[in-house]
């Protein structure tokens, strides 16, 4: 695959998005369909508003951006997800409860693997979330449903040794042989393959009855890729688009709605799951034939990582919105949302960034380094970042989102499946939080706000180099 000597694993990462999205692509073909209309849109987007559409990230890396999103069914099997990942340079980041989130809860916790530094996004910036059941959670599964449950995920073996062992070899040495580089690759997509064998029928419809999800993790006994989603710079566009080729999208858009101001985290939406035939074991043991809807076809538009007041105040105006619906629910949430936003949030990136809701970097404006003026020369003896913005000293550059929404990621979950499934609000449910899913790992779970305050003090640190030197020659 390669003719380097030694694979590093920014070129492992991008060689192994590469190879999945031709594999999900040969599984999924309407998902070539999407990447086809995805890359249309982004030139029109291009074309129209030129240097402006590339602000939050060239058309090289946005074209080449993928997100996948995999199940797997115990703490084991998270760990090994771990180490498969690793060797990709990729880290957990986020910790995702969808058991409690709207509209409909799933059985699942979450968390996403994917580059943490800026140049290794830049390199490439794909990501994988990753689900986890959770069994012991008392409101999706019984005490015997979840005996049964961890038996039938204990007899199976998602990532065999070898693919683990090469794993393991990439992320001690940061790098692997170019034979073991294809080895590693033809293994690890192997193992998020569609399998062929037989589904138990009765088992399936089991889980299903509880929910989709977990028949989807829980009634097979390999995991494959769910979804693979490419980043678009208009998702409205992508959306008509998609309609007008006669392709079945899901209701809405997830996320932030389109309005006049600055895009802002994630928006997020779907064509609906396809029927792929699959083969049945049924209870008298005969094989027949059937099909089942859990593979998609995600794409997404990426916004500004807000601060954590952003986020406080995004939670508002969605609760806001919410609640608007409910006083009138003749009005669409295409209608109000817009109108909520406006009200709500600062509709420049500057006025963003003023207010300490969104997640910037700063770099020193040259226009005025050698003759600061006395607005200039002001801010620079108080020091305050706002002041330095708005003297023009700095000059803010958005940090864009690089992760996940549970609402929404439940919200296109929701969307695709064929029954809600079923959930006892009266039973306990099982604790699960970034600190369990650490001690699983046996590795902290990155927190998003703060790799994006990290970014941020970074730049600030080495414009305050600049800003003494402006102080000295002023």
């Amino acid at each position: 695959m390669s003719t380097s000597p030694t694979v590093d694993s920014n070129e492992l990462r991008t060689l192994f998005a590469a190879r999945l999205s031709t594999l999900y692509g040969a599984e999924v073909p309407a998902y070539r369909t999407l990447v086809e209309v995805s890359q249309d849109v982004n030139q029109r987007v291009v074309a129209r508003e030129g240097a402006v559409a590339e602000r939050l990230g060239s058309i090289d890396r946005v074209t080449a951006e993928r997100h996948g999103a995999i199940r797997v069914g115990t703490p084991g099997e998270l760990a090994q997800v771990a180490r498969v990942f690793g060797a990709l340079g990729m880290f957990p980041c986020g910790f995702y409860d969808l058991r409690d989130a709207a509209p409909a809860p799933v059985p699942v916790v979450s968390t996403a693997f994917r580059p943490l530094d800026r140049a290794e996004l830049a390199a490439n910036p794909f990501r994988v979330f990753t689900s986890v059941l959770v069994p012991e959670d008392r409101r999706f599964f019984d005490p015997d449903l979840e005996t049964r449950l961890q038996g039938f995920l204990a007899g199976r073996e998602l990532f065999p040794a070898e693919l683990l062992t090469l794993a393991d070899r990439a992320i001690e040495h940061g790098e692997l042989s170019a034979a073991d580089a294809d080895r590693y690759l033809e293994l690890a997509a192997a193992s998020f393959a569609l399998s062929a064998e037989p589904v138990d029928r009765a088992w399936y419809q089991e889980l299903e009855r509880i929910s989709g999800v977990a028949a989807d993790i829980g009634g097979v006994t390999t995991t494959h890729i769910n979804h693979l989603t490419p980043r678009v710079l208009d998702i409205d566009d992508l959306y008509a688009s998609m309609q007008a080729r006669g392709i079945e999208m899901i209701d809405e858009i997830q996320g932030p709605p389109r309005w006049d101001g600055p895009d802002v985290l994630l928006r997020q939406t779907s064509f609906r799951a396809l029927a792929e035939p699959r083969t049945f074991r049924d209870a008298d043991g005969r094989i027949s034939q059937g099909s089942l809807r859990v593979r998609f076809g995600e794409v997404e538009a990426r916004g500004i990582a807000l601060t954590p007041a952003g986020r406080e105040r995004f939670d508002e105006l969605v609760a806001a919105v919410d609640q608007r619906l409910v006083d009138d629910p003749d009005l669409s949430r295409a209608e109000v949302a817009p109108q909520v936003w406006s009200e709500g949030l600062p509709d420049t990136e500057r006025e963003l960034c003023l207010a300490g809701l969104g997640f910037f970097t700063f770099r020193v404006d040259d226009t005025g380094a050698g003759r600061p003026t006395p607005e200039q020369r002001a801010a620079l003896e108080r020091g305050d970042v706002a002041g330095l913005v708005r003297a023009g000293v700095l000059h803010p550059e958005p940090i864009v989102y690089e992760d996940f929404l549970p609402r929404s990621a439940a919200g296109i979950f929701a969307s695709n499946l064929t029954d809600g499934g079923t959930v006892d609000a009266d039973q306990g449910g099982a604790e699960r939080d970034a600190g369990w899913m650490a001690d699983v790992l046996g590795t902290p779970v990155n927190v998003p706000e703060e790799i994006y305050a990290e970014e941020a003090s970074a730049s600030l640190r080495a414009a305050d180099q600049d800003l003494g030197r402006i102080i000295r020659t002023g």
